[in-house]
């Protein structure tokens, strides 16, 4: 493969320079070469690894994790390792995104319950504000 300028990975990736940029600062995109005038230049490794931090994020980890990940695959060496902490940060994730869908199945049983009272008070004024007594 070809090494591909900042903006061809920009626009194969959908990521901007910038944060390209910071991701190399972060140490999540190590080993970017340069060319004999300082530019950028990424191959077929960085555009996996930055096709993975993209997943991850997806996934909802933050950069902080991925650096983790980074970190144990440097200290490891292995994937298996790199693997083994994924599937914890993840199954952290998940446990904290059933915890919310919880919470959000909650409110939504509480928002309908207070609809069901709004629209109560509502049929009781209906037939006065018919007669024109009610207040709006």
């Amino acid at each position: 493969m070809e090494l591909l300028s900042i903006a061809q990975v920009r626009d194969k990736t959908g990521v901007s320079a910038r944060t390209l940029r910071y991701y190399e600062e972060l140490g999540l995109l190590p080993g970017v070469r340069r060319r004999a005038g300082g530019r950028r230049v990424y191959g077929r490794d960085e555009l996996e690894r930055l096709r993975f931090i993209q997943r991850l994020k997806a996934l909802g980890l933050t950069l902080a994790e991925v650096k983790q990940l980074n970190a144990v695959y440097a200290i490891g060496g292995s994937t298996l390792a790199l693997l083994e902490k994924l599937d914890e940060l993840l199954g952290r994730h998940q446990g904290e995104l059933d915890a919310r869908i919880g919470e959000l199945m909650a409110l939504r049983d509480e928002i309908g319950k207070y609809r069901d009272h709004v629209r109560s008070r509502i049929d009781a004024g209906a037939p006065r504000r018919r007669a024109g007594r009610g207040s709006p």
